[in-house]
């Protein structure tokens, strides 16, 4: 009977601990979310499913889960199940991204969490890794509210420019650090933030290519790897507060 009684009351500590993330759809398209669980144990929501607009999916993930959200456009899967079913955004495995490299392709807007910061939560939306679709991150209580709202894809500059769709309309807007990776320069660049410019202090944004132009459309988002000193890019909120987030694709 104590046994009984220990057991019941971890199963409760557990769920209590669990964290909530919904994922809406707010585009007038259908998209193929996506998540990757860096650490903190998989939640039971699939890796990677087909979301038509005005959908919403909730789920739990681990109280201490670090991972990432994101949205991939125009799929198929029936014919390259893999990083290339996607315009943007595809990851290996097809629908279901691969746990373990199912990272997803650049360009993509990225919501990332960490719930095992010492007290504090840490999320933001990313850049880095380019732009593919608007995206918000909201939270039920009061906490700050990380985005890019804005379409960056129909005046990303021109040599920042990703893949296209069907009628030539840009879907996607690499970073200037993809474009890098993409010219097999990313190993020592002021845009990646790598080899000499590994540090803070020798990667300002003003050595980012563009940056202004992802800034200043997306002030709260991340916009090149170390983003921080804008004060607007890495988001913050207590663990007690025991936040339930909601991560919405297009919102108004």
């Amino acid at each position: 009977m104590k046994s009984a009684v220990v057991a019941a009351s971890l199963a409760m500590a557990s769920a209590a601990a669990a964290r909530t993330l919904t994922v809406t759809n707010a585009c007038s398209f259908t998209i193929w979310p996506a998540l990757f669980t860096s650490s903190g144990g998989r939640p039971a929501q699939p890796t990677g499913w087909e979301a038509g607009a005005g959908s919403t999916v909730t789920f739990d993930v681990a109280s201490d889960w670090d991972g990432r959200v994101w949205g991939r456009r125009s799929c198929d899967f029936t014919t390259n199940p893999g990083p290339n079913s996607c315009l943007d955004g595809g990851c290996n495995g097809g629908l279901l991204c691969d746990v373990n490299t199912g990272t997803g392709v650049p360009p993509a807007t990225l919501a990332e969490f960490n719930f095992n910061g010492g007290g504090t939560d840490f999320y933001d939306v990313s850049l880095v890794d380019g732009f593919n679709l608007p995206m918000r991150i909201d939270n039920n209580v009061n906490c700050g509210i990380p985005s890019c709202p804005v379409d960056l894809n129909p005046n990303c500059p021109a040599a920042q420019k990703g893949p296209t769709d069907s009628t030539g309309a840009t879907v996607g807007c690499n970073s200037a650090c993809t474009v890098d990776a993409l010219n097999g320069n990313a190993g020592n660049s002021p845009n990646c933030c790598s080899g000499d410019f590994g540090t803070q202090p020798t990667c300002p944004s003003s050595g980012v290519t563009n940056y202004a132009y992802f800034k200043d459309n997306c002030p709260n988002a991340y916009a090149f790897a170390y983003d921080e000193p804008s004060g607007t890019a890495l988001w913050t909120c207590p663990t007690a507060n025991n936040a339930a987030y909601t991560i919405t694709f297009c919102p108004s």
